[in-house]
């Protein structure tokens, strides 16, 4: 647990831009008189050289440094022995706890930042220690049929705790979406494979109020750049997933037409289908439109069908530029962006479309113009 946090940490320290300041970290740790401790300053891929001082005779240090805005710091007494602080600049923080039991019982004062990751670790080590305790009891009795009734305990136990913790460091984000704790929290894995958090919205908050609040900072940017990437493969995820639902290639969408009228993607199976998406108040679609219309007339009699879904969330910009663009297909959307319709496809651009054949599965994307038309051609021919 301490190395997935170690390596969180790591990923996602930011260094200030602005002028530097003081800043101290003191403590005592009781029965540590003579050893040495250890401060590093955590950078994007490594940590800084370390400061070190030994403990007094009281088991007292002080250490000083600068800083323009909150940085993290691991203080060590060895590789398997440390805490995380959050550091900000002019902070005076106040480290106290055992020597020998130093990461688990450490108190610390004078620094916000560093109090509130002492929270979350102990959050995440309770919760942490109870699952790995039901784990080891659920790998010693999972094939007892004796003990059926209790591992159904053990896996509803399982469930709520992680939802709890969860929803606990969820909330925690949407609260504090410019703290740098809040990216710190998001990081935490039960595992090598798995977050606590995977809700992909509260991510894209954080790093995003982050990016606003440092927005030339090169860690930050790398941050930033890193979540939006894994946003992307995590929609590329879900669209494998989909697309091989019911055997079909194409998620079904439905949504309203324009006049109200419930209608389905999948209802069109048996025709070639054009799944277009599209803006009223997008420049290049409303160029891209009367082309449609055109191709629309040329093909509709020989079992072709055009299913626009608008993004709009104007509706009477959707129906003007349905009735000056000639567009007689079926078009469709709900006026809130088609949000699920747009995610299902991984739609990053408009207007795009795919081109899917009489059994709903995709043969061609983002068709446009003569390439659509040289397409059905010959399709049809």
């Amino acid at each position: 647990m301490k190395e997935a946090i170690y390596v969180l940490t790591v990923l996602i320290v930011l260094s200030g831009c602005g002028k530097k300041s003081n800043f101290t970290i003191s403590g005592q740790l009781d029965g540590g008189a003579g050893k040495t401790i250890y401060l590093n300053r955590l950078l994007i891929s490594n940590q800084s050289s370390s400061d070190s001082v030994k403990l007094d005779n009281k088991g007292k240090f002080v250490f000083k440094g600068r800083t323009s805005s909150p940085a993290f710091y691991l203080l060590k007494l060895s590789k398997s022995s440390f805490v995380t602080l959050l550091v900000d600049s002019a902070e005076t923080a106040n480290i106290s706890g055992s020597y020998k039991n130093f990461t688990r019982d450490y108190k610390v004062s004078g620094s916000s930042g560093s109090a509130i990751l002492r929270d979350l670790d102990n959050r995440f080590y309770k919760a942490k220690i109870t699952i790995d305790s039901l784990q080891r009891l659920y790998d010693v009795h999972k094939n007892d049929p004796n003990f059926t009734s209790k591992i159904e305990e053990w896996n509803t136990r399982f469930t709520r705790i992680t939802s709890d913790h969860s929803n606990y460091v969820t909330a925690f984000v949407k609260r504090n979406p410019f703290s740098l704790a809040s990216v710190y929290a998001l990081y935490q894995k039960w595992d090598d494979k798995n977050f606590v958090v995977n809700d992909l919205q509260t991510m894209k908050t954080a790093a995003s109020a982050l990016y606003s609040v440092y927005p030339k900072n090169e860690q930050v940017i790398a941050l930033y750049n890193n979540t939006l990437e894994f946003i992307k493969q995590e929609k590329s995820k879900k669209l494998s997933t989909l697309l091989q639902n019911n055997a079909v290639n194409s998620p079904n969408i439905i949504l309203p037409d324009a006049d109200g009228h419930i209608r389905e993607l999948w209802s069109l199976h048996g025709k070639y289908v054009l799944l277009h998406f599209w803006s009223a108040k997008d420049r290049a679609s409303r160029i891209v439109n009367p082309v449609l219309s055109e191709i629309y007339s040329k093909f509709k009699s020989r079992g072709f069908e055009i299913y626009m879904v608008s993004v709009d969330n104007d509706r009477v910009a959707w129906m003007e530029a349905i009735l000056n663009d000639n567009l007689n297909c079926i078009n469709v959307g709900d006026m809130k962006g088609s949000y699920q319709a747009v995610t299902s496809y991984n739609i990053q651009e408009l207007p795009f479309n795919y081109l899917l054949d009489k059994d709903g599965v995709i043969i061609g994307r983002d068709l446009k113009g003569p390439a659509l038309n040289q397409t059905l051609t010959r399709i049809f021919k």
